[in-house]
């Protein structure tokens, strides 16, 4: 009797449940979390915005510095790299099965999956690395544009012939105490509309960049030229400049290939 009394109860309660509530698996993953609401428009938002990054703009100068030959194998050598790296680790989302296997939320949660022990913590001081090198170029990068725009106004005013120097000081930490407070913020992956915001802002200045570049080249003149091997020793350059500005050069090309670092994110 009171096994049937407890059954019926149970019954009951859970009837109660489903019926006040809802089917609680209905709004769930399989994976038991709360289940994702992005499409193709999000996915490709957040793709575009990683994409094309701030770095894009220093390409131009970077091909300048090595010349139509390095300059583009460069550039093929790291889109190889960035596609070889995003395929591997879109298929190593689910483990063992890249179909029906277990989530891999993160980059540490795929190599602790497939790689487990030392190699754990040696690929999460890479990847923190990494992050850290890009979170530093992104600072740099944001303040030298807004000391760009300020002196730009400032030559507007006052004419070319002022020096206008601007530190670069203030606008770093303005920018990383804007990204400080942005961070705090709560499923912020859930902000759909800012990487949609951010693709078309990644176009924009793409786009602005491009057509700034094609009227320098098409107004002529003795600064617009463009050669093999880049900025020529003894004319341009001297040779420790040349040597610095290679490297330079390669590290922005590297800079603008930083997709694959957020792709596991942008995946689940």
């Amino acid at each position: 009797m009171a096994r049937e009394m407890q059954k019926s109860t149970m019954f009951i309660e859970q009837n109660t449940g489903d019926y006040e509530n809802g089917d609680p698996q209905k709004n769930l993953d399989d994976d038991g979390r709360e289940k994702r609401t992005g499409t193709w428009v999000t996915a490709s938002a957040h793709i575009i915005t990683a994409v094309i990054g701030s770095g894009v703009l220093s390409l131009a100068w970077a091909i300048a510095q090595l010349g139509w030959v390095v300059g583009p194998a460069v550039l093929i050598a790291f889109s190889f790299i960035t596609y070889f790296t995003s395929t591997l680790l879109a298929d190593c989302y689910r483990a063992p099965d890249p179909v029906h296997g277990k989530r891999n939320y993160t980059y540490m949660d795929v190599v602790r999956a497939y790689l487990g022990g030392r190699k754990v913590q040696l690929c999460g001081l890479a990847q923190y690395a990494n992050l850290l090198g890009v979170t530093i170029g992104y600072t740099i990068t944001a303040s030298i544009s807004m000391v760009a725009v300020k002196r730009s106004n400032c030559f507007h005013k006052h004419g070319h012939h002022v020096k206008c120097q601007t530190s670069n000081n203030p606008f770093m930490i303005i920018f990383a105490c804007i990204q400080i407070f942005l961070s705090q913020i709560p499923n912020f992956h859930k902000l759909s509309w800012l990487s949609i915001l951010a693709a078309v802002m990644s176009f924009t200045y793409a786009s602005i960049g491009l057509g700034l570049s094609i009227a320098k080249a098409a107004s002529g003149g003795e600064h617009v030229r463009t050669s093999l091997t880049g900025v020529q020793v003894g004319v341009d350059v001297s040779g420790s400049e040349k040597v610095w500005r290679t490297f330079q050069a390669i590290g922005d090309i590297a800079f603008a290939y930083a997709y694959s670092t957020v792709l596991i994110e942008i995946q689940a």
